[in-house]
């Protein structure tokens, strides 16, 4: 047990309201700022990504006993729904049999996790702008506007949780021997919505994540508990197929008559939700050290922002949380050695995930279209059904395993190299299951 301490956490998101929650399991007292209203009292729209929850997310709230409240406000998912511009519909089951992600809805899970947080104990200051910290004292600076009158706080330790735009962040960027890169991607996202049935059924399959694939742009959906579905169109800010070509109700309805045209059904207020929702950004963040001494350290996003297309921006931020409680049980009071084991462990993490998030970008917005790739996928399982001491995919290990994600990325880069020339064997089609395939792959898993 550690030696109670006040702590600050800036940003009442998803990982730091869980990471409020830990230390106060912990004992210590919990203050947790945020700049903007109490969620709770707030609509929430516009600009939301659904969030699927996975075995990392599982792991950390299970630790905590979390997770039985969780699982009631989601929607387990086991399979693609990848729409072809042709209307023909193929499902791709995402693991094994049982294994299966949640749809969470952002707003519906950050509310409740606050709710969990106060009867923990920990408490809110919302309408509360932090707007610099002292590093060597863990004292944060707050006040109304930025350049009008601030007033101390003053802390034993301060966690930045605040988001890729971190406030905490950017104090440490200013100190030497900090590395930072912010690199934005040149596609945007809008949300749209379809609704639920009159009945409050859905009015497409509840227990898949729907792609419609399109090369450089793509739409995807997921199930809310309500009935309706929060979908998101990601595609260029320029060029051909852009959002800059979709300035008028006539060019809005004319491209999705093209290439959604089975959405026409279900997403009746496309116009009315496409016009009123922002375009928003994406953008990867990176940096090091996430620590300074034993007083202040990142979390979540603000130590690594990473783009949605893994679905494991939350989980890897809850996954921090994991890493940082078992140093906490390891070093004690040792926070500097905390911090420091903490960064190491999970640094390279990051930075895999990132990559693999990029990554599967591509997968999802051609692959999937693709039957050649769809094989592959076929033929992975398939094998790894058989063998699994010898094979488990990417997906697999990234989604339904807590094998570290920079591990995933080497082994995932190694297999892929197997099935390229898995791939070029003459009438693969035809023979996808065959002895001779099956002793090809083991073949070159020996090499």
């Amino acid at each position: 047990m550690q030696t109670p301490q006040k702590i600050a956490v800036v940003g009442s998101g998803l990982v730091g309201t869980l990471l409020a929650i830990y230390l106060k399991k912990l004992g210590h007292t919990v203050h947790v700022f945020d700049r903007s209203p109490d969620i709770r009292t707030v609509e929430f729209s516009g600009r939301s990504i659904n969030l699927v929850m996975s075995h990392r997310g599982w792991k950390t709230l299970e630790d905590i006993g979390l997770e039985d409240e969780i699982r009631k406000i989601g929607i387990p998912v086991d399979k693609r729904g990848i729409h072809l511009q042709d209307g023909s519909f193929i499902a791709q089951n995402y693991g094994k049999e049982g294994e299966v992600i949640f749809s969470l809805s952002r707003g519906v899970l950050n509310r409740r996790m606050i709710d969990l947080a106060e009867e923990a104990g920990v408490e809110f200051f919302f309408n509360h702008k932090i707007w610099d910290v002292t590093l060597s004292d863990a004292t944060l600076h707050i006040g109304e506007t930025e350049r009008g009158e601030w007033s101390d706080l003053h802390y034993d330790k301060v966690f930045g949780a605040d988001g890729a735009f971190s406030r905490i962040r950017h104090r440490m960027q200013r100190q030497s021997m900090f590395d930072y890169s912010q690199e934005f991607m040149k596609l945007g996202y809008k949300e749209l919505h379809i609704p639920a049935n009159p009945d409050g059924t859905h009015k497409i399959d509840k227990n898949s994540l729907h792609i419609w694939p399109r090369g450089n742009f793509m739409l995807m959906a997921l199930s809310n508990l309500d009935g309706s579905f929060t979908c998101t169109l990601f595609m260029p800010f320029e060029g051909e197929n852009s959002f800059e070509h979709l300035k008028d109700e006539a060019a809005l309805v004319e491209f999705f008559a093209e290439f959604f045209p089975d959405t026409k059904a279900v997403i009746p207020d496309l116009v009315k939700d496409f016009f009123k929702n922002p375009t928003s950004y994406l953008a990867i963040m990176k940096c090091y050290p996430w620590a300074y001494e034993d007083k202040v350290a990142l979390i979540g996003d603000s130590a690594h922002a990473i783009v949605p297309f893994y679905g494991h921006g939350m989980n890897a931020g809850f996954e921090d949380i994991t890493v940082l409680n078992e140093m906490i049980t390891k070093y004690g009071d040792d926070w500097k050695m905390v911090f420091s084991e903490y960064q190491k462990s999970r640094k390279p993490n990051a930075d895999a995930i990132a990559e693999l998030s990029r990554r599967n970008f591509v997968e999802m917005s051609t692959k999937t279209a693709d039957a050649k790739f769809l094989l592959q996928k076929k033929i992975e399982k398939w094998f790894s059904d058989k063998h699994p001491d010898k094979w488990m995919p990417l997906y697999s290990r990234v989604t339904f395993s807590l094998q570290p994600y920079s591990e995933a990325l080497a082994i995932g880069d190694f297999q892929n190299k197997i099935m390229e020339e898995v791939m070029q064997l003459p009438n693969i089609e035809e023979q996808w299951n065959s002895e001779e395939v099956e002793n090809k792959i083991i073949q070159l898993l020996n090499k």
